[in-house]
């Protein structure tokens, strides 16, 4: 029944399926704010409401329209035949009358298209249908296009909206589950992309298969995503959810989304992410330093010595006012993409990572983030990853090591987490695993230090190539105070032990821990690091000149070979 199904099936979108979506009558009703709005106000608006900016849902047709390259979309499959596996009663009758109602063949569009002239297949699931659940042709179209993705070397997005399983098909509704999960297993195993878009609602046996499986997954405001319903968990557990319980905000503080993407940002965002993974970015020329202000600032600059002395570079280091990783990859990349979550039980605010364009090249970065004020450094926990943190980190290389983006480390802490619930979920496994896993990697990685480089904690972002550090950071086993609490049973004895230890940029380059010292301003501040992000662009050219004509294997046995020598 399915076999040749691509076959003379390509239908590009007919001028008339602009009119599906059209909104019926001169007014819509906003779910949210229940206000009555012009039809045409909606429509011009990405369908969300002008009055309290939500969401309406958008038919399959509409949001490819809106989405990708004018005139670009070729339909695959535009018509299968019914499928009643169960012989449920009257279900093909409603299945004719769906089609009737949505002028849909399915529940799900599927096809291939240019998003910024990168070619790529796209599904994309619609309500109108039975609400998108997943049957047997719903299932057999996403898994299709999967299969032809990955036979063509393309890119694939799935759109997901759905509340589920198809109950008239019992079971063979859920093998769907496992065909298409496996069709992506195949696309992943074969180095393509894989984006996954979930919508308002996405639930039960669709977000228990491939709308979480993403390499990258994005999600909309306010988007409804679980497995059970609200009010099964609800009725089940006796207890009143709380507020944005399964929301998309939900997931994203989990750790289970990447991001959430405004209606009127997804084209660039999917834009950006497909140029990122296929034919790289626009190269952006770079920008003179802004001198200005100088005498100005120079006037403002407040007076700091040179450090004499290993504690002197320990205080410069942990110095308030001086930039953090935020600051650097907001001066070095003209575009970054945030990516949050370890998925697994949440998004540690002490790492940020994402895909930045460097130059032209995409790249991944991760970083630890130290906070500017006693609120930020309560989001960021002043800089200590949790292990969710170092399993994001770890989650981040693996994809850049999957799509060959070199990757560029950014350290800034005193050290990790140490608390109940880090060693409760594993924070010397997650250390451990980051170790084991980016020694063999195949893409270059260059590590700089910043600022503090405290213990295991630092080490986890700085098994690299390269580890680079800013002239008046430090890099250490743990914290003088630690040291002299364990060696002299003393913490005030913090200066001493700053001297025996060679924590300094340039004691370590001696001893070869470090390969390159960055010279620094003092003070280092936002309004002083011109110089030093000139010196680091002009050393990261030359670092991926150098890896550029590298094989993979040769630029693994490069990074074991760096620490094999200690």
């Amino acid at each position: 029944m399915f076999r040749n199904m691509f076959k003379k099936t390509y239908a590009k979108i007919e001028p008339e399926s602009e009119k599906i979506d059209i909104p019926e009558g001169l007014w819509k009703k906003c779910r949210i704010c229940k206000e009555p709005i012009f039809a045409e106000d909606v429509k011009s608006n990405l369908y969300t409401c002008p009055k309290c900016g939500g969401y309406f849902r958008v038919h399959a047709y509409r949001r490819i329209e809106m989405l990708v390259d004018d005139g670009s979309f070729i339909e695959w499959n535009k018509t299968m035949p019914i499928s009643n596996p169960l012989d449920f009663p009257d279900y093909e009758t409603k299945l004719e009358e769906e089609r009737q109602k949505s002028k849909l063949n399915e529940a799900v569009v599927t096809g291939e298209a240019t998003i910024g002239n990168v070619r790529t297949a796209i599904a994309v699931c619609d309500a109108r249908f039975m609400m998108s659940s997943m049957g047997r042709v719903v299932g057999e179209k996403i898994t299709a296009a999967v299969e032809k993705a990955t036979e063509e070397k393309m890119p694939i997005i799935i759109f997901s909206c759905s509340g589920g399983a198809r109950m008239q098909e019992g079971m063979i509704s859920l093998m769907q589950m496992a065909k298409t999960s496996a069709a992506l297993k195949r696309h992943h195993e074969a180095g393509q992309l894989f984006i996954s878009f979930l919508t308002d609602p996405t639930m039960g046996g669709v977000s228990a298969s491939f709308a979480m499986l993403g390499d990258i997954i994005l999600a909309e405001p306010k988007a409804l995503i679980g497995f059970a319903g609200p009010r099964v968990i609800a009725q089940t557990i006796g207890t009143k959810l709380p507020e944005g319980f399964q929301s998309a905000e939900f997931l994203l503080e989990h750790g289970f989304i990447d991001a959430i993407v405004e209606r009127s940002e997804q084209r660039s965002v999917l834009k950006k992410i497909l140029r990122a993974h296929t034919s790289g970015f626009k190269k952006v020329a770079r920008q003179e330093s802004q001198d200005e202000n100088t005498e100005k600032v120079a006037e403002k600059r407040p007076k700091v010595k040179a450090p004499k002395t290993a504690w002197d570079s320990v205080l410069l280091s942990r110095r308030p006012d001086r930039p953090t990783a935020k600051d650097y990859i907001d001066r070095m990349f003209s575009f970054f993409l945030e990516l949050h979550g370890d998925r697994l039980s949440g998004d540690d605010g002490a790492i940020v990572g994402g895909i930045a364009n460097y130059y032209g090249k995409p790249v991944m970065v991760v970083a630890e983030q130290k906070g500017k004020s006693i609120k930020e450094n309560k989001i960021r926990n002043f800089g200590m990853p949790n292990p969710s943190g170092y399993r994001k980190v770890l989650r981040l290389m693996k994809h850049a090591n999957k799509f060959n983006m070199p990757i560029i480390c950014i350290v800034d802490t005193p050290g990790a987490f140490c608390g109940i619930e880090a060693e409760e979920k594993g924070q010397a496994e997650a250390i451990a695993r980051a170790l084991f896993e980016m020694s063999d990697m195949t893409v270059p990685i260059l590590s700089v230090v910043i600022g503090e480089g405290g213990s295991g904690g630092a080490l986890a972002l700085a098994v690299a190539n390269e580890v680079w550090m800013l002239e008046h950071s430090i890099y250490s086993i743990l914290s003088p105070e630690g040291f002299a609490s364990i060696l002299y049973k003393d913490a005030k004895k913090s200066k001493e032990a700053a001297e025996v230890m060679k924590i300094t940029s340039k004691e370590l380059l001696a001893l070869g821990v470090i390969d390159r010292v960055i010279k620094e301003e003092l003070p280092l501040t936002v309004d002083t690091m011109d110089t030093v992000i000139e010196e680091m662009v002009s050393n990261m050219d030359d670092f991926f000149d150098k890896n550029s004509s590298k094989s993979k294997e040769e630029i693994a046995e490069d990074r074991y070979n760096r620490f094999r020598k200690f």
